[in-house]
């Protein structure tokens, strides 16, 4: 009725007006239509792009069904070997959901080496389909479980932060290093970032010593940078890869290693950041997001781990007549080697050519999970998968000896995630 007498009125303005003022109103009902087409067919647009960016990054995130799906509750699982328990290595190691190749990645240019004890390992495994993570707690924003493809993963809202539940408030040591993967999205590298701060609480900057200023590290798809302010002094440390582009998406290895003053930091095998003296005493460790224009976008991260030490392999090997290390990683239920493993394999491939007479005997251990013929199985066919890339690398095949044990020698207690964490391990056992 309302729209009937807003007609009855136009028109009799309309025949009521003067020609110039009917004219004057002819040309502005002329513009009014036009602008008004225009924003439908813009609108028309918007939404057909939308659409198709939508669809595409489903495909991206869950090639199988297009979706980013809430993660079942892990209890109901099994494994392929009819066990209700995972074999050895299958929680912390998933780092991945390709299926290896024939041709595997070999990162030849990574040297970060994992410190020697894991004090934090969180796997997401048993957690409850879209809780709250149960090893973290909530600094500011939001965050919850749920799963991409086969992988279980922390998802979180743009500009949000949480931090491992860790006793105490400073428990960093020394010497430390932090491993997580994180997803980027498709768009401009500086759209997504993942905010790693190494001091309690939430804030945007932290002040240890007075006139001393230190910020998040920034992790991008293609690198980091971190800001410190030291007695009124600024310093930018950063390192981006020119190689990597804004149609990148997918996971990305984010590896901090620590000792004392330097720091580095690597997104999978380039190093971006390589600060000599930091002059920080880091005491926690916390994780945030920052993601441009986040709707209907993924913020996720996954297999987060922090260990502590780090000696030089050639050191420990003089001293204790062996290394041990977490650091080399495996495909579920498979001994086909992870990228970010050959830190460890290449400091070792480097240290045997230098020294022609170290030999080594390497042993594969597993946690207790799984049926215990299976770990000895899958953990000798490991240790020979890792003498294998030595080989390839160009070490002789007659300096390395293997052995599979299984869970038969644990160093740590299986009843904890990273008792577990810490019992699967390679050990290279000097040889005369």
């Amino acid at each position: 009725m309302k729209s009937l007498h807003s007609i009855i009125l136009i028109l009799l303005f309309f025949f009521l007006a003067t020609p110039s003022s009917e004219a004057q109103f002819l040309k502005k009902l002329g513009k009014k239509v036009e602008q008004a087409a225009e924003r439908a067919v813009i609108k028309k647009t918007e939404q057909k792009v939308t659409k198709e960016t939508e669809k595409a990054m489903d495909s991206i995130l869950n090639p199988k069904t297009g979706k980013m799906e809430k993660r079942e509750n892990k209890s109901s699982e099994t494994n392929t070997n009819g066990s209700d328990k995972n074999s050895s290595t299958n929680k912390s190691d998933n780092h991945n959901t390709e299926s290896p190749s024939s041709s595997p990645t070999v990162w030849t240019k990574y040297n970060f080496v994992p410190g020697d004890e894991i004090i934090f390992d969180d796997n997401l495994q048993a957690e409850e389909n879209g809780e709250f993570p149960s090893r973290w707690d909530l600094l500011k924003g939001n965050a919850e479980n749920a799963k991409m493809g086969d992988e279980n993963v922390i998802t979180l809202n743009h500009n949000s932060i949480i931090a491992p539940l860790i006793d105490g408030d400073d428990y960093l040591p020394d010497v430390f290093t932090v491993e997580f993967d994180a997803y980027f999205d498709e768009g401009y590298t500086n759209w997504q970032r993942y905010l790693i701060r190494l001091y309690p609480g939430s804030n945007g900057n932290y002040e240890e010593t007075k006139g001393n200023y230190y910020y998040p590290i920034i992790t991008y798809k293609n690198g980091a940078s971190m800001n410190v302010r030291l007695q009124k002094n600024s310093r930018t440390y950063n390192g981006y890869d020119e190689s990597v582009k804004k149609e990148f998406a997918g996971w990305r290895h984010i590896a901090l290693s620590f000792n004392k003053r330097s720091l580095k930091l690597f997104v999978d095998e380039y190093r971006a950041l390589n600060i000599p003296n930091l002059q920080l005493n880091p005491k926690a460790i916390s994780i945030g997001s920052y993601r441009h224009n986040p709707e209907g976008k993924i913020i996720a991260i996954k297999n987060i781990k922090i260990a502590k030490g780090g000696k030089a392999l050639y050191d420990r090997v003089m001293e204790d007549g062996k290394f041990i290390t977490r650091g080399i990683l495996f495909d579920v239920n498979k001994a086909s080697i992870k990228p970010e493993s050959y830190g460890v394999i290449n400091e070792v491939f480097n240290m045997m050519k230098e020294h022609k007479n170290l030999n080594f005997k390497i042993e594969g251990h597993t946690d207790s999970d799984g049926a215990e013929d299976y770990n000895l199985k899958l953990s000798a066919e490991r240790a020979a998968a890792v003498k294998t890339a030595l080989v390839e690398l160009g070490i002789s095949e007659n300096r390395l000896q293997t052995e599979g044990k299984g869970e038969t020698i644990p160093v740590a207690d299986n009843s904890t995630p990273e008792g577990k964490a810490n019992n699967r391990r390679v050990e290279f056992i000097k040889n005369n």
